[in-house]
């Protein structure tokens, strides 16, 4: 499985969403994308890519392509 489906599959299985509404997709935009779905998505992006996000990259992690940008500053290639 290549990191975007690891990345896509956390989305879909976190939020219960199809792989079409993935892009565009925003924090808050979503009921199961609130604060505490933030923190649980957070939790799991670390342990599956085995990286650990600073608080500010935590609170940037506003969108589904901004969570790409994240990761790709810890050395996770999306």
């Amino acid at each position: 499985m290549t990191n975007l489906e690891k990345y896509d599959n956390l989305f879909m299985n976190s939020f219960k969403l199809k792989k079409e509404d993935l892009p565009g997709l925003k924090y808050r935009s979503i009921k199961l994308w609130d604060s505490m779905g933030h923190m649980n998505l957070m939790e799991e992006m670390e342990d599956t890519f085995d990286i650990s996000i600073d608080t500010p990259d935590v609170l940037a992690f506003s969108s589904y392509e901004k969570g790409m940008d994240i990761l790709r500053k810890y050395g996770v290639d999306i």
